[in-house]
């Protein structure tokens, strides 16, 4: 039995904590309406208006004139997530945490010290609303699937178990919306086929469902049943390291996007060389003012930390997007990935650089990088030249 523990409206709870005359009222945490912002996390108050996260701040105040919304405190709410995980950790070591205010957790090593995961469910909880004053819901289950479904299943301030003899009577009478992957496409291919719950979905044969959906449709099938053979896995490595920005209006300027591609560039790679990581693949990510998103990616032929480097391959990426015609761009992203695990740079045997143009890169590199520690990221910026 593991467990999943979801706190409950985190971002606003805090704020609620942090000013208990705001606890009742309808509150977000989010950007402002004028400024084209979302909604980041909603309390139940508000959630009875139809707010929900990720919602355009102006549709959210529309629903709700009354609504109290207040800017994001992203260092405060870090803070207490960082609290949060080290209640999580007092129980057991092997807890993978999926964002600031969610995590699993397996406690079978620690039995004899705390008992059974349910024994582990309880006390968390308590020391959460002790110690913090926030609430959390918490799901017990045979794996991470159910787990998951558990913590959903009565919040806020829920606590559910689900038996690995009661497992399938719990999933059955779930709507098919309910299962992971099934977004409102899938479920009107479900619906369709007259499969609207999990134990219509399970009665359907795996060779249809791979065969409507993929590969996705053996997953399906496997849900369906109550498996999920996935451990939990603490300290996930980082996969990538990335940027992006949404614009407060859409920008058409390719001037005005190379700038940006130049300043995410130049953060991402800053933050490559604080941890001493070097990557073979920069990704650009567009998004359009009708809210399509697309990712394009481009493999080095060695692993770099350059900012010069990453620049020009997102450059090179946007300017061929841009060529195919005048767009309307709402969010610019750069990530590098595939990390190469030798850390110390290597010269390219074959291709060698005209007046230690790449020595001289590496020195610009460091000197920025100390410029920055020293007084700040915004001290230094990089100028560019404009596209012909």
């Amino acid at each position: 039995m593991i467990l999943h523990i979801d706190m409950d409206a985190f971002f606003a709870s805090v704020e609620e904590r942090e000013q208990p005359a705001l606890r009742g009222r309808p509150l977000a945490v989010g950007g402002s309406p004028r400024a084209r912002g979302v909604v980041a996390a909603a309390n139940y108050a508000a959630r009875e208006f139809g707010v929900r996260s990720a919602m355009p701040s102006a549709l959210a105040m529309r629903r709700c004139p009354e609504l109290i919304l207040l800017p994001p405190r992203g260092k405060l709410y870090a803070e207490v997530g960082a609290q949060i995980r080290e209640i999580f950790h007092r129980y057991t070591p092997v807890v993978e945490p999926l964002s600031l205010d969610e995590a699993f957790l397996d406690p079978r090593g620690s039995e004899r010290l705390h008992g059974g995961a349910v024994e582990v469910g309880k006390m968390i909880k308590r020391d959460i609303r002790d110690e913090l004053q926030l609430v959390a819901s918490v799901g017990v289950a045979p794996n991470k699937f159910l787990a998951k479904l558990a913590s959903e299943h009565e919040k806020p301030d829920g606590f559910t178990v689900i038996t690995r003899e009661g497992a399938q009577d719990f999933l059955d009478a779930l709507p098919v919306g309910r299962m992971w992957g099934v977004g409102k496409s899938a479920q009107k291919r479900l619906h369709a086929a007259n499969i609207f719950n999990v134990l219509q979905l399970r009665r359907a044969s795996e060779e249809w469902l791979v065969e409507t959906f993929g590969a996705h449709g053996a997953r399906l099938w496997q849900l369906a049943h109550g498996r999920d053979a996935r451990e939990v896995a603490p300290d996930s490595e980082t996969k990538s390291i990335s940027h992006e920005t949404t614009f407060a209006g859409d920008i058409d300027s390719p001037d005005a996007l190379q700038a940006v591609a130049l300043d995410l560039s130049e953060s991402v790679c800053y933050r490559l060389r604080r941890a001493g990581m070097r990557g073979r693949t920069v990704t650009l990510k567009i998004r359009f003012e009708d809210f399509s998103t697309i990712t394009r990616a481009r493999s080095l032929p060695r692993a770099t930390d350059s900012t010069d480097e990453v620049r020009r391959t997102a450059e090179s990426l946007l300017r061929r997007e841009l060529a195919k015609g005048p767009v309307s761009v709402r969010l610019l992203g750069v990530g590098v990935s595939n990390f190469d695990e030798e850390v110390a740079p290597q010269d390219d045997l074959f291709v060698q650089e005209d007046g230690g143009e790449k020595q001289k890169r590496r020195a610009l590199d460091a000197l920025t990088d100390k410029i920055k520690q020293r007084y700040g990221k915004e001290a230094l910026r990089r100028g560019r030249v404009l596209w012909k």
